[in-house]
């Protein structure tokens, strides 16, 4: 097994980023489309425990900015990362979240909008962490 090299750095300005989309992407961008395909109302969403919510968020960004790191290797550069980054959150998580949402009869709106998050901010990712060897 290969050394691992990680630039913290680098996975804190990714996670923060995929925070910071997300406000945008589940707010004014698609906000009202994924609550409404959540069949959540505005009330129900001012009832949640956002600390909860947001930290819980803010630490599995932070868990998948690692991985994604690790996955890159040392070697990585911006190009290599937007396209393993591209690959993992296509192939593997909008891909999985397809599986998952077919069972459980998502609409393909909801799709769309949550695997679309997730296919853009690994992409993201991936090249802030190849390009912080």
């Amino acid at each position: 097994m290969g050394e691992i090299h990680i630039n913290y750095w680098a996975v804190l300005v990714s996670t923060v980023l995929a925070f910071v989309l997300g406000s945008l992407w589940y707010g004014p961008l698609f906000g009202k489309a994924w609550m409404k395909e959540m069949n959540f109302t505005e009330e129900e969403l001012k009832k949640a425990n956002m600390v909860k919510i947001f930290g819980t968020a803010f630490v599995l960004n932070i868990i998948i900015s690692l991985n994604l790191a690790a996955f890159l290797g040392p070697k990585a550069d911006f190009a290599f990362g937007l396209f393993a980054g591209a690959a993992a959150g296509i192939g593997w998580v909008a891909a999985s979240l397809g599986i998952t949402y077919l069972f459980g009869r998502k609409s393909l709106k909801l799709f769309f909008i949550d695997a679309g998050y997730q296919a853009v901010i690994y992409t993201l990712m991936g090249g802030i962490l190849g390009a912080w060897r």
